[in-house]
């Protein structure tokens, strides 16, 4: 059998087959305690965010998210050193993710905006009307949130091996929405402390909104998750954007579906509103905060 075959090869029942993947998710998790324990152990109980100014919330930022690039480099893993830098794991993973994360503030933003009735009133320097520091810190996450995705999946698949096909892809379907639900859920309460990112029903954002960001992982942990996933198929660079591409694209346009047919979760006053049919970010909408 599948599953008992890969139990009794040794390897782990968690963890990639590929060294190098291996190396770079452990990597990933290993570094997600520095900057966790930095933004929601320090600076957000602690209040420091009280004094910030616009560069203090930047270099915050910096801190989190710069060392997920510069530790690889400066500390090559044992896998890696034989490798190529951009045959290396982690840098497929950290382009995957870059791309996807920046679509994601640049664009999907906007649906918090006018759909979850969602504000940031922190100082900020932005882009897109959409602060830097979310876009370095989204990165950092997303690493977290995709290598959790995949260290389960991979887990969960051992265990259905032996099942038809279709329960078995039912089954992973169900773990992927179950998660990416959990995920967007706990994400939104875990920053319930900090006051300067707001919703107009905060309630309505954990219930319904969290279904609503939901979708990003429920398209995207799965694409995630296939890149030198099999033996024998290593991905290269220009294989890892256009996927994180695709991927972005297709969240753009279930995110839009949603805005056209079922609209804000909660009554939104008129300046988040979007009163042209078409994508949120074209001109003549009402500008967000």
């Amino acid at each position: 059998m599948r599953g008992k075959k890969a139990a009794g090869s040794g390897s782990s029942l968690w963890l990639a087959p590929n060294p190098s993947k291996r190396w770079g998710e452990l990597f990933f998790l290993g570094y997600t305690p520095f900057w966790l324990t930095l933004c929601l152990g320090i600076v957000v109980p602690y209040r420091l965010y009280e004094s910030f100014t616009e560069l203090e919330y930047l270099l915050l930022a910096l801190i989190s998210a710069v060392p997920s690039f510069l530790i690889p480099v400066i500390v090559v893993g044992k896998a890696d050193r034989s490798l190529g830098w951009k045959d290396r794991y982690w840098v497929k993973a950290s382009i995957w993710i870059i791309i996807f994360s920046y679509v994601g503030n640049y664009f999907w933003t906007h649906y918090f905006f006018t759909v979850l009735g969602a504000s940031y009133t922190f100082p900020s320097w932005k882009m897109n009307n959409v602060p830097h520091t979310t876009f370095l810190l989204t990165h950092v996450c997303f690493l977290f949130y995709h290598v959790t995705s995949n260290i389960t999946v991979r887990r969960l698949r051992h265990a259905i091996a032996d099942l038809p096909e279709k329960i078995r892809w039912a089954t992973e379907a169900a773990w992927i929405l179950a998660l990416s639900y959990f995920i967007a859920y706990l994400e939104t309460l875990a920053i319930s402390n900090f006051p300067y990112y707001e919703f107009v029903d905060r309630a309505s954002m954990y219930k319904v909104g969290s279904l609503f960001y939901a979708i990003y992982f429920i398209v995207s942990f799965p694409m995630f998750l296939r890149i030198d996933e099999k033996p024998g198929d290593l991905w290269d660079l220009p294989r890892v954007a256009v996927d994180a591409l695709g991927a972005a694209m297709l969240v753009t346009i279930i995110l839009d579906l949603w805005r056209l047919f079922l609209g804000p979760i909660v009554p939104l006053p008129d300046t988040k509103q979007c009163l042209q049919q078409g994508l949120p970010w074209f001109p003549g909408h009402a500008n967000e905060t």
